[in-house]
């Protein structure tokens, strides 16, 4: 959760401040606008303040950023209830990267560049995490949580039986 809170307001919070109020990556000075210019060599939405993918990343930045900190905060209390929280920014996570990619690939990859291997390998696939962090890690954590949802309802279940 840590890292994912980082992520969400270092990275892509700086994207967002590039990309808000008439101003764009592309047109933009500075360390983080010179990686954002280098990401959008793979995917040029990233470039010019695409409304889908700004839009997107308020609801990340504003949104789940906050949320990984909650979480944060619930899993140094011990506090159970986190597991809710999870499968939220979970299911957050896989709908942001699915909203993201899908509609390029549903419009043959228009704004990708899926020719070049670093940019589409490297950049595309190893440092957007598109398989791990965004993918393989929710799904894992909304599985672990769904277990210990479970648990403790059929515990509570098991329970009243008992009392009835």
């Amino acid at each position: 959760q840590a890292f994912d809170a980082m992520i969400h307001f270092s990275f892509e919070g700086s994207f967002l401040y590039l990309s808000t109020f008439g101003r764009q990556v592309n047109t933009s000075v500075g360390p983080f606008a010179e990686l954002w210019k280098e990401y959008a060599r793979a995917d040029a939405r990233w470039g010019f303040s695409d409304p889908t993918v700004v839009s997107l990343e308020i609801l990340t930045v504003l949104g789940a950023g906050p949320l990984c900190c909650y979480i944060l905060k619930q899993l140094v209390q011990r506090d159970m209830a986190r597991h809710y929280w999870i499968v939220v920014l979970s299911t957050a996570e896989l709908y942001g990267g699915w909203m993201t990619f899908c509609p390029e690939w549903l419009t043959g990859n228009p704004s990708l560049n899926t020719d070049n291997v670093l940019h589409f390998w490297v950049y595309l696939v190893v440092s957007s995490d598109i398989l791990s962090s965004w993918v393989v890690i929710p799904i894992w954590l909304m599985v672990d949580s769904y277990h210990h949802i479970a648990q403790s309802l059929r515990v509570t279940q098991a329970s009243k039986v008992k009392v009835n």
